[in-house]
């Protein structure tokens, strides 16, 4: 009774971060509420501890020199040393645990982004001279009009044709073919156009202006000529944007860019067109992510015949993918410790053990497991946190319900900078591990062997392979990129 008095003392007075302590204390109370009327002399007891410190073993009861209390046996039928343990069915009914089934089921990844219009960079014409010359007249247009194919955008006047089109016309009634194809080719050289050159034959007039005019339909982006300027060869006077189609950009978490493929099916509505649902597909998936959002961009192109698409505009993007079956638990069964992801597996007599799983694709509420559990097995889908308080009290390991056939750990690779090293640890201020989902910062990692450490210094840019252990990240492979400028 002293002990059971002292131990509820103890739980009204404790703070959060001790909760599991306090489940630990709660588990504990009601099975030695239980066992009183048990023979406690049969049961096998391999050693004493105090549950403030679990860790801490004794061979012999007494009391605790933690803690005012006495120290409390573990027996054998509890599960020590292996990676279960057993939970009396009235503790864990007063404790509202839910036991669900591992289930296979169709599911359909579904991604919901916004996206931006934009200009389709391949329908795009760049206007330039040809030759050296001087602007005569610019017409009545402005950046951002839209203008149609072969509108006139300037008149150029080019003095170099001059003499090569009175060579020409000199030379035509000579009877020289050999001549005359000469001087017609120096007109191309000249920087005269086809059309230029077929006009002075039919008419026997030379004529050194030219009006250049849009090569396409679209919208004007720039107008770089003024009346009186003089031109050099080559130089820019306008670039038109096609509208035939436009870009529409969308932006994805990076930790759903497992769910993208070129080739799937995109749903567009735009604010400016509502109840319009616009159909496409995914055409490219873009190499580069953006550090500060944590996006990756995908390119989609719609048809805009009647140019009703602006680019600027924005958009509600749904991408989906087709389903597929797949294992699946409930999303709130799963516990997530930021290295690992497990579930509590319920077996029988009331039996509870943690188990490490791999999973993938998250929706309606339910996630799909890529490995650790099979069909038909049973998972604690509410109260599972406690269990696993009690669980990391006790030191039950995690172990996968299927081995994997390839047994060395894959690495998790990620860039960084060398701020500092220390023993055998580095400091390292490092991008993001995409295949961990962890943003980049500046932590120190210890190092699997310290030969790794040989010729490298702080500044160093370098990339790192990690491997996940119970004590955290460590450093498997090491690389030297250049040092940091």
């Amino acid at each position: 009774m002293t002990f059971r008095i002292k131990r509820l003392a103890l739980l009204i007075g404790l703070p959060m971060f001790l909760t599991s302590v306090a489940v630990t204390s709660i588990i504990v109370f009601a099975s030695s509420a239980q066992a009183q009327f048990a023979d406690q002399s049969e049961k096998e007891v391999l050693y004493w501890y105090d549950p403030m410190y679990p860790q801490q073993r004794f061979d012999a009861p007494g009391p605790s020199p933690f803690m005012d209390m006495d120290l409390v046996p573990r027996y054998a039928e509890e599960g020590a040393g292996s990676a279960s343990m057993l939970i009396d069915p009235s503790v864990t009914q007063n404790l509202g645990m839910r036991v669900t089934p591992v289930t296979r089921e169709a599911i359909s990844q579904i991604v919901k982004a916004s996206g931006t219009l934009g200009y389709d960079e391949r329908d795009v014409a760049i206007v330039q001279t040809r030759s050296a010359g001087f602007v005569e007249k610019v017409y009545d247009l402005a950046p951002e009009d839209v203008i149609p194919e072969n509108a006139p955008l300037a008149d150029l006047f080019f003095p170099e044709w001059s003499a090569a089109q009175e060579e020409y016309l000199a030379l035509r009634g000579m009877g020289e073919p050999q001549l005359l194809a000469a001087a017609r080719n120096r007109l191309r050289l000249a920087g005269m156009p086809d059309e230029h050159i077929t006009a002075l034959e039919r008419s026997g007039k030379a004529s050194s202006s030219w009006t250049i005019t849009s090569p396409i339909s679209g919208v004007l982006r720039s107008l770089d000529v003024r009346e009186g300027m003089t031109l050099p060869a080559g130089a820019s006077l306008a670039r038109i944007n096609g509208l035939e189609k436009v870009w529409l950009a969308v932006a994805v978490p990076e930790a759903r860019m497992s769910n993208l493929k070129v080739g799937q099916k995109v749903e567009a509505i735009l604010p400016a067109y509502p109840g319009e649902i616009l159909g496409a597909v995914i055409e490219a998936i873009l190499p580069q992510a953006n550090l500060e959002s944590r996006t990756v961009r995908v390119r989609v192109v719609l048809p805009n015949p009647d140019q009703l698409l602006r680019p600027g505009m924005t958009a509600d993007v749904t991408l989906s993918r087709d389903e597929e079956v797949a294992l699946v638990v409930p999303t709130e069964a799963l516990i997530r410790t930021g290295r690992r992801t497990l579930v509590m597996l319920s077996e029988d007599e009331g039996r509870f053990r943690p188990v490490e799983v791999r999973v993938g694709r998250e929706t309606d509420f339910k996630t799909e497991v890529l490995s650790g559990l099979d069909e038909g097995q049973r998972v604690v889908a509410s109260g599972q946190f406690l269990l696993d308080s009690e669980a990391s009290l006790r030191g039950l390991t995690t172990k996968p319900e299927q081995s994997p056939v390839n047994t060395v750990p894959a690495l998790h690779e990620a860039e960084g900078t060398i701020v500092g090293i220390e023993d055998d640890k580095v400091n390292l201020s490092h991008g993001p591990f995409k295949t961990l989902n962890m943003p980049g910062m500046t932590m120190a990692f210890p190092i699997a062997d310290p030969v790794l450490l040989k010729g490298l210094k702080e500044g160093n840019r370098v990339r790192i392979g990690v491997s996940e252990s119970d004590e955290g990240l460590v450093i498997e492979r090491i690389e030297q990129l250049g040092d940091q400028p």
